[in-house]
């Protein structure tokens, strides 16, 4: 069982599954609720999605293999509107699903069979790092950049930039350190929770996210620096 300070965190948590398997849905909706959590499940894709916009859950546990709207197109909707977390699931367990699903914005990735304790604690591992600060902390300043921890997104010129929690948790980890190179393994090793350690690229696709979002890209790069055969740098130069 897990302890009590985690199901006293998990006592308002709302889950969302939308998974074409109703027998998964069946056996997590009698699960969920012996964790304290709020456990609701969705076999229509379109029908998860109206859930999401018309009574939004604090995270979206997601099938990529579904007929008619799968997995990778109802993460791609969910994200144009909400940085809500997404936790994806796939019977295929390949790569090239991973990293699909990680460019286009979830937070993790789970190959089915799996045991549902395991989803409980990696929901719970991402709640908590998108859980706002329990003290104010201020906001990391770069020139037109901001980083805020409050809100756990960072802001160009005063617009949001509509991170995702991995995204925003590796921003503020290396802003927090400017100047600093960090080794893939570091960054890895700073995102358990999020799958990191499945495949190498999962760094890689993140700070390509990162920079996009930033109005950057690889080869004009000035705040997120590439360091050849290591890793990467928040330079923390104004732009």
């Amino acid at each position: 069982m897990l302890n009590d300070d985690m199901n006293s965190y998990q006592k308002q948590t709302r889950i969302l599954m939308i998974d074409d398997d109703s027998k998964l849905i069946d056996l997590l909706s009698r699960l969920f609720p012996q964790y304290g959590m709020v456990f609701s499940g969705e076999t229509d894709p379109l029908k998860g999605l109206d859930q999401v916009k018309n009574n939004p859950p604090d995270i979206v546990v997601l099938d990529v293999m579904m007929p008619g709207t799968d997995g990778f197109e109802v993460c791609r909707r969910i994200r144009r509107e909400s940085n809500l977390p997404i936790i994806m699931l796939s019977a295929r367990g390949e790569a090239m699903d991973r990293i699909v699903g990680l460019e286009l914005g979830a937070d993790d990735y789970m190959s089915k069979p799996f045991e549902p304790r395991e989803l409980i604690t990696r929901i719970q591992v991402i709640l908590r790092r998108a859980a706002p600060p329990s003290f104010k902390e201020k906001a990391l300043v770069f020139g037109r950049l901001e980083v805020r921890p409050a809100e756990r997104d960072a802001y160009f010129s005063g617009n949001p930039a509509g991170l995702s929690s991995m995204e925003y948790e590796l921003l503020f980890f290396m802003a927090s350190r400017p100047g600093r190179k960090f080794s893939r393994d570091e960054l890895m090793a700073h995102l358990q929770g999020f799958d990191s350690d499945a495949y190498s690229r999962s760094v890689d696709i993140t700070i390509s996210r990162l920079r996009s979002k930033l109005g950057e890209s690889a080869r004009d790069a000035r705040l997120i620096k590439s360091v050849h055969g290591f890793g990467y740098v928040f330079t923390g130069v104004e732009i």
